[in-house]
């Protein structure tokens, strides 16, 4: 059993990331982005050591990131094909994507 998934975010300049963690789990899970742009926003890459897979904590970041948009007011295009993938079981996220579900950015 794997402890509760602890989520940040880090922006510097132009970059950021979110970042996840499990207390006692080696390791640390991400999902990399680039800012665009005062509301806009391309996620870029989505990692997760092999001490985190299979935890839930790749979802639990993309599910966040969809959480930040909405409170702050950005969008989002999905670049990244983890979180492009997730995004098409979850169509329900239009509203914070700059694509369609299944399209290409």
């Amino acid at each position: 059993m794997t402890g509760k998934i602890r989520i940040e975010k880090a922006v510097t300049g132009e970059a950021g990331r979110y970042v996840g963690r499990i207390d006692g789990t080696d390791g640390e899970a991400e999902i990399t982005f680039t800012v665009k742009g005062p509301a806009l926003i391309s996620a870029d890459h989505t990692n997760a050591p092999e001490s985190m897979r299979g935890t839930g904590a790749a979802l639990a970041l993309v599910e966040f990131m969809i959480a930040d948009a909405r409170a702050s007011g950005f969008r989002i295009t999905p670049i990244c094909p983890y979180v492009r993938a997730q995004y098409k079981k979850h169509p329900e996220w239009q509203d914070v994507m700059t694509t369609a579900p299944g399209d290409s950015p």
